[in-house]
């Protein structure tokens, strides 16, 4: 991990086209700015942590249910 130290107002720049800037610092909190190209997608660890587990949980009921439809269409038909 690198670990930085900025002052108000002052930066960092990840690659070319991210720069993240301090805006404020009230208490213990501090209130980053940042600049990013629209594609690239920003979220708080929590936020990012609970739409990957949402993916998840999605992925394994599709796969589920895929398992269970082949397992169907797999049962030989009765005349």
């Amino acid at each position: 991990m690198l670990v930085l130290t900025r002052k108000l107002q002052e930066a960092i720049k990840i690659g070319t086209d991210i720069e993240i800037t301090v805006l404020a610092v009230e208490g213990d909190q501090v209130k980053l700015g940042i600049s990013a190209p629209k594609n690239i997608e920003i979220h708080r660890k929590e936020i990012f942590l609970s739409i990957q587990e949402e993916n998840n949980k999605a992925a394994n009921t599709s796969l589920d249910t895929f398992q269970q439809l082949l397992k169907k269409s797999l049962k030989p038909i009765k005349d």
